[in-house]
Parts: C-alpha cells; sequence; structure tokens
C-alpha cells in the first residue's frame, strides 16, 4: 500500500507543474459525473414520487366501497372471532352491481360459515371489477416517497459508475505511460556518468 500524505481538498484544480493533461481531465470527469449523478438522482426520483402519488390519487378517486352479497353460504364453522381475525376467514362467492349497473360475480374473504345474503363491503373500479382497498393519503405519502428514493438512487447510480469507470480507464492509460517512460530511460539509471 504506497504512503498518501494528508489529503489536499481541491488538489486537481490547483496549479502544478507536475500535473499532467489526463489529471485535469480526471478532474472534469470527477466533477461533471457527481453534478450529473445528483441531477439524474434527484430529477428521477421526484418524477417517481409525482408519478407514483398520481396514480394513487387516481385510484382513490375512481375506486368505489360497494356492498355485496354472498351468492352461497361459505365454508366452515362460525366461530367467536372469526369476524375479526383475518387469519380465519375463507373465500366466498359474491355478487354486486357496477356503477354502470352491471352484475358482477367474484370471490372475496369472507368469515366463515356466514350464511348466503350476508353483505360484504369490497372496493370496485369504474368497471366494476375487483380491485384491492386504495391507500390513504398517508400511506400514499409514504408508498411514493420510498418508491421516489429507490428510483432516484438507481438512476443516480448509472452516472456515478459511469464516471468511475472513465477515471479508471484514464488511471490504466497513465500506468501504461509510465511503463512506456520506464522502459524509455530505466535502463539509463545503471550507468554511471563520467
Amino acid at each position: 500500500m504506497a504512503f498518501r500524505g494528508p489529503r489536499v481538498w481541491l488538489w486537481r484544480w490547483r496549479r502544478n507543474p507536475l500535473k499532467r493533461r489526463t489529471d485535469a481531465v480526471e478532474a472534469w470527469i470527477v466533477l461533471g459525473a457527481w453534478v450529473i449523478t445528483v441531477i439524474t438522482g434527484v430529477l428521477a426520483g421526484l418524477a417517481a414520487t409525482q408519478s407514483v402519488e398520481n396514480g394513487l390519487a387516481r385510484e382513490r378517486a375512481e375506486w368505489h366501497r360497494v356492498d355485496a352479497r354472498l351468492t352461497a353460504k361459505a365454508p366452515g364453522k362460525v366461530t367467536a372471532n372469526s369476524q375479526t381475525a383475518s387469519g380465519d376467514q375463507v373465500w366466498g362467492n359474491v355478487s354486486w352491481t357496477a356503477p354502470d349497473g352491471s352484475r358482477h360475480t367474484g370471490q372475496v374473504r369472507v368469515g366463515p360459515g356466514s350464511p348466503a345474503g350476508t353483505t360484504v363491503p369490497i372496493w370496485s373500479d369504474r368497471q366494476g371489477h375487483l380491485v384491492t382497498r386504495p391507500a390513504g393519503v398517508a400511506q400514499a405519502h409514504v408508498r411514493a416517497s420510498l418508491i421516489g428514493v429507490l428510483v432516484g438512487l438507481s438512476a443516480a447510480a448509472v452516472p456515478l459508475v459511469c464516471g468511475r469507470v472513465l477515471c479508471g480507464r484514464l488511471e490504466r492509460r497513465r500506468l501504461d505511460m509510465w511503463d512506456t517512460e520506464w522502459a524509455r530511460f530505466g535502463p539509463l539509471w545503471g550507468r554511471k556518468t563520467r
């Protein structure tokens, strides 16, 4: 491991007679990569957050609670806690009327042993299809924020990795240049001058 000494801030931007052209190119690559990384991450994260929030708001506006009725007795026996524990629920056939007046049927989770004709609350979209309960405002905000952070980090990784790859190629080029110079001047060091 090489000794590095104290770190000097902005060393790539300082004037130095030993600074090579590749050092200046690397400085601009590092600066550009960081700027693009931050901008890309923030913009992608905000766009994803806004998109998810709009989609969840649209679901809240279009999906409605509908009362469906069991078409047949649900399987199983009625127990005292069957209406409260979701783990004790079974699948039952229900029917409901969509907002356009069409009749629909489907399966939902109900308490075991529920009699036919029992009212079951479900959620339906405009076409009358069964959907899950839409996310509340707070839940939608949290979900959108988490997705935005993940998308932002993923998008920011692309320019950051590209910058690191370019810097690695520059480093390999510098090492090749050193090898060339060493091959030319290394043998001269062994000679004595008079």
